[in-house]
């Protein structure tokens, strides 16, 4: 994926807005994983987090096409 988008005339790697929106969705979903108590059935919260991260932000990469938007 390569491309940039400008914000205020400053060019910004389209990677690092994916993965900023994708931190935040999956602080969303840590939320609610953690409210609903699914932690108990994982060994390691912070690997489960790591991949959740990873999960999400290749979903946002592959949808980013289908909204029209070419990096």
């Amino acid at each position: 994926m390569i491309g940039e988008v400008s914000i205020g005339g400053v060019f910004v790697p389209t990677l690092l807005l994916l993965g900023i929106a994708a931190a935040l969705l999956t602080a969303v979903v840590v939320r609610l994983f953690a409210a609903f108590g699914l932690y108990r059935f994982v060994a390691y919260r912070a690997l489960v987090d790591l991949c959740l991260f990873v999960l999400i932000l290749g979903l946002l990469a592959f949808l980013l096409p289908l909204f029209g938007i070419t990096p």
